[in-house]
């Protein structure tokens, strides 16, 4: 087996140790000579003089740019696919990747895909996985891929292109909403800096979730928010329901406060019969960190 990774940044990076770690050949192609180098001296792969010269007898091409960058990259390579070569990105937004590889890429399967992780993962193994087929040729493809992926321990599920934007919205572009709504409001607090050293598990977990989503690349999440379906929609909603417990407060509304609780607490038994375990979780996930 032989992958092509085109793109050397910190996922480019992760695939190429993972396909390296499982015997493949492996060649990289980046704008940025000097990542795809430092590929080579700590794997041993290959570096392609160009995109297209990474095609050459890949099994596997694998699209690891960013959204803003996807269709140069296929406009660059689309003509040359060989009809037995399969084409994946990897990106966080399904729609608009898959109907870009759909335009460009004349022949060979492609397939939009989606690790629902990121670089800081050690192995696939519990990871989740997202494979978007559209055609008949895609999804036996696809149907290929997801055995390969669960023997290798990663849950994968299977989407529409459409069906999984939507569910982004809220899997991912709503908690990186949250994360940078709550950083910013926490470091204009004059207490921020006090608090870290006082804070119990709950502002732990809030604060390893602000500060998480805040160190990561500011065009990524920008491409992210404003290329999802519902997020207007959603960030919307929080905000009427910010309003609504605010109101509450302001109030001095300790009945109200309890009983609008208490209905959360009842609606979330219905829909997750687990969630009262989730204080332990909680604690497992800040001892795990």
């Amino acid at each position: 087996m032989r992958v092509a990774v085109i793109g050397a940044g910190k996922m480019g990076q992760w695939f190429t140790k993972l396909f390296r770690e499982e015997g493949y050949s492996v060649v990289v192609s980046s704008r940025t000579k000097s990542k795809a180098e430092a590929l080579r001296s700590e794997f041993g792969v290959e570096v392609a003089r160009s995109n297209m010269h990474a095609l050459d007898g890949s099994d596997w091409i694998l699209l690891c740019v960013s959204l803003d960058s996807l269709e140069s990259v296929l406009k660059d390579i689309g003509s040359h696919v060989r009809p037995d070569q399969v084409v994946m990105d990897i990106g966080s937004i399904k729609e608009i990747p898959v109907n870009l590889l759909h335009k460009y890429v004349e022949h060979g399967v492609t397939l939009g895909t989606h690790p629902v992780f990121g670089p800081g993962a050690k192995s696939l193994q519990g990871q989740n996985f997202v494979l978007t087929p559209v055609s008949d040729e895609e999804k036996r493809f696809a149907s290929e891929l997801r055995e390969w992926l669960e023997k290798r321990g990663t849950t994968v599920s299977v989407l529409s292109p459409r069906n999984h934007d939507e569910l982004m919205s809220l899997v991912l572009g709503f908690p990186h909403f949250v994360g940078l709504v709550a950083g910013d409001t926490l470091m204009n607090n004059s207490n921020f800096v006090d608090a870290k050293a006082v804070g119990g598990a709950t502002y732990k977990l809030l604060l390893t979730l602000a500060e998480a989503v805040s160190s990561e690349e500011p065009k990524f999440y920008s491409s992210l928010h404003m290329s999802l379906p519902d997020m207007e929609k959603i960030e919307g909603l929080f905000l009427s329901k910010v309003e609504e417990w605010l109101k509450l407060v302001k109030s001095k509304d300790c009945a109200g406060f309890s009983g609008k609780m208490e209905q959360v607490k009842k609606r979330l038994k219905e829909l997750d019969p687990t969630y009262e375990s989730a204080y332990r979780a909680m604690y497992r996930l800040l001892d795990d960190s």
